[in-house]
């Protein structure tokens, strides 16, 4: 990704990025906006963790639960300094909710919480 992509002027759809990367499982890209270190709620499992670390997890809940599509239920986005997203993730299995958070580092918005829970109907 060129320099000036990673302007906040560019990051400000990252939600619609992030819900990309959900639907294609991809964990590397995810794991790519994550802060230096990355609170993770997956289910019922809740740590704070090292990005590479976050990466693996998010990764192994990818092979356990097959995305098969994504759709971007709510977003923040009028703040200077944070984000917020939901964006409804359906698995061959079942369907999750993800809460996104992010703040400002340097010019560029990080994932600082990620929430991963089963939807409620």
């Amino acid at each position: 990704i060129s320099p000036i992509y990673r302007s906040i002027g560019f990051q400000a759809d990252i939600i619609d990025d992030l819900s990309s990367h959900f639907r294609a499982g991809n964990s590397k890209e995810i794991a790519k906006n994550f802060a230096p270190t990355i609170e993770l709620i997956i289910i019922d499992e809740e740590d704070v963790y090292s990005k590479a670390q976050g990466e693996q997890i998010l990764k192994d809940f990818f092979s356990k639960h097959q995305p098969t599509k994504t759709s971007i239920f709510h977003r923040i986005n009028n703040s200077q300094n944070y984000r917020f997203g939901v964006i409804v993730l359906n698995t061959s299995k079942e369907t999750f909710r993800v809460s996104i958070t992010m703040k400002k580092f340097n010019n560029a918005f990080l994932i600082t919480e990620l929430r991963i829970e089963p939807a409620k109907d």
